[in-house]
């Protein structure tokens, strides 16, 4: 069964994880374990936040650097699609954007970033099998 369109992936963008993970800690009683990924280091650590039942729940991604200059904190969506490339390209054609190139998280997926013609930005992810 095909997992295209579905809501795959959901992330916090803060600058302050650690303030972020006590109060989503204490409001839906997740925890929180830190995760190497793509683009992280100690300058901006990863987590995955875990639901009481041990189920994860999202991710929370540490905005550091020059890049998120005037980039308010969010929720980031990922939605799943069969092919990534084809999805892009109906973006496209559709008045989107592309903003990020692909690329792969290993056991995951491969990703990319776009933006549809309003400028709604959320992210695409073809998951691993």
């Amino acid at each position: 069964m095909s997992n295209h369109g579905k809501v795959w992936w959901n992330e916090l963008a803060t600058r302050d994880p650690e303030k972020a993970k006590a109060y989503y800690g204490a409001v839906m009683g997740w925890t929180f374990t830190a995760v190497e990924t793509a683009g992280t280091d100690e300058q901006r650590p990863y987590y995955i936040a875990m639901r009481p039942d041990g189920t994860p729940a999202g991710g929370v991604f540490t905005m550091a650097g020059p890049m998120f200059d005037g980039v308010l904190e969010h929720w980031f969506t990922y939605i799943a699609v069969d092919d990534l490339n084809a999805s892009i390209a109906a973006s496209k054609a559709q008045g989107g954007q592309c903003m990020r190139e692909p690329f792969e998280i290993p056991s995951f997926g491969t990703l990319a970033v776009v933006d549809d013609p309003g400028g709604c930005c959320y992210g695409l992810i073809q998951p691993a099998e």
